[in-house]
């Protein structure tokens, strides 16, 4: 391999390579330091059939020195022309550097495992690449995924707003999309530390816990959730004592009837009250229970609307609509409720003053 100065406009980047993500900020930073002290690492590139280059890797450097306008670049080609044997090196290239999401290394994974022109094995990118087979197995599993939960991910183990990583997903990749999704961002937005995903896990992976509940569980915050898991296994735990010395001498609960327990341990995250009739404060306090507190969605969740697919824009819609449509019946309701009690709560005062 040699390594020579190549026109720039000789030189064409290779869309098929694993890394497709660029942070503009760290281009600019790039292309500052190519100005003030010049490129330090050359490019790699291939000869191609017509008289050009392809690049191999250095995409980023590339783009740099173009949009500086550098006529040439220093290049190192190589004569390698099998596609498994370049593709490999553009992965091994790229996970020495940063910037490299846990997203594009899955797609990279997947496209060596699954696309005709490769067809490789887990076992065998281990070995080329020097990764333990759970590492490559594990990035794959965050192609489960969806677009909007996707954009979130980095790498690293550090615990941001807004921001997922690889190990606060993992114990959750197995759930139903359903649950999956909206649990991930609920994630994203609480910064919920790992020990506390795997806890909540456990919850959405109960089977005696009926999916309607689960659904209902997602409007819940992070902090809610954690706190209808604790007290949901500490009501297991209590219902599992007395059952112990008893099995032999009484039936078992029926399936159906452990269900519905369980259902009722996960709703029910407070001790019923004593009253047997419903009252006007018991249902206030019920529903500010099953209320989360309000937390701002952030830019950048909110623009995940731009990833919703075109076939489930109209069930998005619907849904948004009756959220508001119920939002404004318990807003009405209980603004009118608020000025019958207070104007009931004056005429009390003044007749306590006659």
């Amino acid at each position: 391999m040699d390594m020579i100065e190549i026109l720039t406009d000789l030189i064409d980047e290779d869309t098929d390579q694993p890394r497709y993500q660029f942070d503009e900020e760290a281009l600019q930073e790039l292309m500052k330091s190519i100005e003030e002290i010049g490129l330090l690492s050359p490019i790699k590139v291939r000869t191609m059939d017509n008289g050009r280059y392809k690049i191999i890797y250095g995409n980023r450097r590339y783009k740099a020195c173009k949009t500086l306008g550098r006529r040439t670049i220093p290049c190192i080609v190589s004569t390698v022309t099998n596609e498994l044997d370049i593709y490999l090196e553009q992965i091994a290239e790229n996970l020495t550097r940063e910037g490299f999401s846990p997203i594009e290394e899955a797609d990279a994974f997947n496209k060596l495992l699954n696309d005709p022109k490769f067809t490789s094995s887990t076992k065998y990118l281990s070995s080329k690449l020097g990764k333990p087979e759970a590492y490559i197995k594990n990035k794959i599993e965050l192609l489960k995924f969806g677009q909007a939960v996707k954009k979130l991910i980095v790498g690293g183990t550090e615990i941001k707003k807004d921001r997922l990583t690889e190990e606060q997903l993992l114990p959750i990749k197995d759930l139903p999309v359903e649950h999956r999704d909206p649990l991930a961002m609920i994630i994203a937005r609480d910064e919920m530390p790992v020990s506390d995903v795997k806890k909540i896990s456990r919850l959405f992976k109960d089977k005696d816990i009926s999916s309607g509940t689960k659904d209902k569980l997602l409007y819940k915050s992070g902090r809610d959730l954690l706190e209808t898991w604790s007290v949901y296994e500490q009501n297991r735990a209590e219902r599992a004592k007395p059952a112990a010395p008893k099995v032999s001498a009484s039936k078992e609960k029926k399936p159906a009837q452990a269900a519905a327990a369980a259902n009722a341990a996960v709703v029910a995250v407070a001790p019923p009250a004593q009253e047997s009739v419903p009252t006007l404060q018991g249902t206030l306090k019920q529903l500010l229970a099953s209320l989360t507190a309000h937390s701002p969605l952030s830019a950048e969740i909110i623009h995940t609307y731009e990833a919703i697919q075109s076939t489930d824009r109209e069930s998005f819609h619907h849904e948004v609509d009756l959220l508001i449509e119920n939002l404004q019946k318990q807003l009405a309701e209980w603004s009118q409720i608020k000025e019958l009690a207070r104007s009931s709560f004056q005429s009390q005062a003044a007749a306590a003053k006659e």
